[in-house]
């Protein structure tokens, strides 16, 4: 069997699995990722949304307008659950309190924020394997992107085996998201026993960029992503990776974007495939090295042109007038 890209997606069986939505103010992109949520018509619905910030103008209405653009629109049966909150929490808390309120009610589950536009197949990909892996305490988190591009391993099986896995459009389980640590506890004792030297040896690139990410983070991330990824690492965990893109990230260069205001077309004009099924695992559970390192350096590679349109911004901000006037 292979797996070919296909135009139109036909569901193997009805979708069994519930599905978390992540919402705040952009209607825009909610609308698009709803509709392919209610294509696939989830049995359950979980609908988190954060509060609008006091000194936001007009936010409130926009918060007003995504929550009941959702709960109108729900024309299929299934089960729904609200988080709508009042005050404003910030990404941090309000993302990873919606996801501990996620998986106290269920098992496990996929989790999509309001810009991440998943293909069809990517539903149930995450449920198959929700499945399959569900008391396999080594692998923790089933990405729907994959940065990599196309290559001879890719027709082999389905998906691969990666050593962190993106959160735009993901899936896990109870199990692996109650080890999650939010403030980092133990990073202080993870650097002094040197875990990540261990964690990395060979790969002295990616050393070097999570532990930069991670030095940064402790104790001033504001968000809540940079804390999963440390507790998967921690945890010597696997992560699941398609052979094919099934996310993408439609919110860059929106004005409402919390974490990516810059238009960044290598992801906003990243290609949806379909997967077929059943899917074709791969033989060994285990990093494919080959695969993990192409999507590492795409990753994290910066083009020159994004590199020089950040510096400009940076020594033209306002802020950096201020500071320079304050000298004089």
């Amino acid at each position: 069997m292979t797996m070919a890209e296909t135009t139109k997606f036909i569901p193997p069986q009805k979708l069994d699995t519930a599905v978390l939505f992540l919402v705040f103010s952009r209607l825009g992109t909610t609308e698009q990722v709803f509709e392919a949520i209610r294509k696939a018509q989830p049995p359950r619905l979980y609908i988190a949304s954060d509060g609008a910030r006091n000194n936001a103008d007009g936010e409130a209405e926009k918060v007003d307008a995504v929550r009941n653009f959702i709960l109108s629109n729900i024309d299929w049966k299934c089960e729904v659950k609200t988080l709508l909150r009042e005050e404003n929490l910030g990404c941090k808390k309000a993302v990873s309190g919606a996801i501990d309120w996620f998986f106290e009610n269920e098992e496990m589950g996929i989790i999509l924020e309001d810009d991440c536009l998943p293909s069809q197949s990517f539903f149930w990909y995450c449920e198959e394997l929700l499945d399959k892996y569900k008391d396999d305490t080594r692998v923790m988190h089933i990405t729907g992107i994959t940065y990599a591009p196309k290559n001879e391993n890719v027709e082999n099986h389905s998906y691969h085996f990666a050593r962190v896995g993106g959160i735009w459009g993901w899936a896990s389980w109870r199990r692996a998201w109650k080890l999650y640590e939010p403030d980092m506890e133990s990073y202080p004792q993870a650097v002094k026993e040197g875990l990540f030297k261990d964690l990395f040896i060979g790969e002295p690139k990616m050393l070097k960029h999570y532990e930069k990410c991670f030095r940064r983070a402790y104790g001033n991330v504001r968000t809540w992503d940079y804390q999963w990824t440390y507790t998967k690492l921690i945890n010597s965990s696997l992560n699941i990776m398609p052979a094919k893109n099934l996310i993408r990230n439609i919110g860059h260069g929106t004005a409402e974007a919390t974490h990516t205001t810059t238009d960044n077309d290598r992801y906003s004009t990243m290609k949806l495939h379909e997967l077929t099924f059943p899917l074709i695992h791969p033989q060994f559970i285990a990093i494919d090295r080959e695969f993990n390192d192409q999507n590492f350096r795409y990753s994290t590679h910066v083009p020159l042109a994004t590199k020089i349109k950040r510096r400009l911004r940076c020594w033209f901000s306002p802020k950096r007038f201020k500071r320079l006037i304050k000298k004089q």
